[in-house]
């Protein structure tokens, strides 16, 4: 329970007399606002020269109180500028990349937010800085992301005690157009392999049979295929990093011919990695998608924005076609939650209605012909 008062004071100021010059100490008439959060805790004060002054800005330190919205005074100083660089030190310990990318996001946020204190962020202004955003012609899968970047470190914030509430939220948050992955066809993945430089036509076979992602593909070793068991089993992606996630380690289980495939390409380009360029070394994943957006180019049909990354929509529907639950698909993806399976590739799953309606009219039946042998009965 806070306690307050407001009470008179006496200071002593300098003041220098007009007539003779002279300095001389003066005694000054005050008034002081006093108040504490907690009994025996820290005592806050403001000290003005009118009365009116102190009370209104102890009504208004009691109503932050009150509505929960209160912060000590040395914490409301602190701008987005100056928590972000304090963020960008915890969050530090992650994947280089990942910090990369959160650089770039930070950047933007403070153009726009930077000198601006954290407790004076609104709502209103977040959703007028998506707008201009938006207006800037940014994808808006770019602006979303900036937005989730924003309301993540807002969020920090509250957690560390120097904001009371986060602005974002999902009223804030920028719309984003549902977008369906385009999935490559059967003609379509071998014309792509057929275009590929030889020593990587392996990464069609490890994108769209077993689901690799790009950096995984430049990561992967020969010793990280169980050959006799017909797995993968990633254990870095490029250039030796940590994988994604946990789940990005579960083992996936390939065919034959992959088996086989993989064997060959260890026999003509023998390496430290399944990938290797002209002189033996790794292939970073840029030049791996450098060399399949040539490749692209030369197969009818494939939207411009196809990416190596895409083939594992066709590995996905291959999964769904062959009857396998979303349990299943989420693991051979490799995705940390069923969620995000579901997000993505639920449109794929064949369409329940006459399933489910044929369950309902079985016990419907079964209802009408007992009604009408006991009507039979009866008579």
């Amino acid at each position: 329970m806070a306690s307050s008062s407001i009470a008179k004071i006496t200071r002593t100021r300098k003041a220098r007399d007009k007539r003779t010059g002279e300095v001389r100490d003066r005694q000054v008439e005050l008034w002081q606002a006093r108040y504490r959060v907690t009994p025996g805790g820290r005592q806050f004060t403001k000290t003005m020269a009118r009365k009116t002054d102190v009370e209104n800005w102890l009504q208004d330190e009691l109503a932050r109180l009150t509505t929960n919205t209160w912060l000590e005074p040395d914490k409301r100083k602190i701008t987005v500028g100056e928590w972000c660089d304090q963020w960008l030190e915890g969050y530090g310990t992650r994947r280089e990349s990942t910090v990369r990318q959160a650089r770039v996001h930070v950047a933007k946020i403070r153009e726009q937010f930077g000198g601006v204190l954290l407790a004076q962020v609104r709502p209103s202004h977040v959703k007028s800085w998506c707008a201009k955003l938006a207006k800037e012609d940014h994808e808006p899968s770019y602006v979303y992301a900036l937005h989730s970047r924003l309301s993540q470190i807002l969020g920090d914030a509250v957690h560390d005690g120097v904001l009371t509430k986060n602005p974002c939220s999902r009223r804030t948050a920028p719309p984003v157009a549902e977008q369906r992955a385009y999935v490559a066809t059967v003609e379509q993945i071998w014309a792509l392999y057929d275009a590929m430089p030889a020593r990587y036509r392996i990464a069609i076979y490890n994108g769209a049979f077993a689901g690799l992602r790009a950096g995984e593909q430049c990561g992967l070793r020969p010793g990280d295929v169980a050959w006799l068991q017909r797995e993968i089993r990633p254990e870095v992606q490029y250039p030796a990093e940590p994988l994604k996630t946990e789940m990005s380690k579960t083992p996936i289980p390939i065919a034959d011919g992959h088996v086989k495939a993989l064997a060959r390409q260890v026999e003509l380009y023998p390496g430290e990695w399944i990938l290797t360029d002209e002189l033996g070394g790794q292939v970073g994943p840029w030049k791996l998608e450098r060399a399949f957006r040539t490749a692209r180019g030369k197969v009818a049909g494939l939207p411009d924005g196809f990416r190596l990354q895409d083939l594992r929509h066709f590995f996905a529907s291959l999964l769904i076609a062959s009857g396998a639950d979303i349990k299943v698909v989420q693991h051979r993806v490799r995705h940390k939650s069923a969620k995000t399976t579901l997000d993505v590739y639920g449109h794929m799953f064949p369409d329940k209605d006459e399933s489910t309606r044929t369950a309902v009219e079985t016990v419907l039946v079964d209802r009408v012909e007992e009604q009408l042998r006991n009507r039979n009965e009866g008579r």
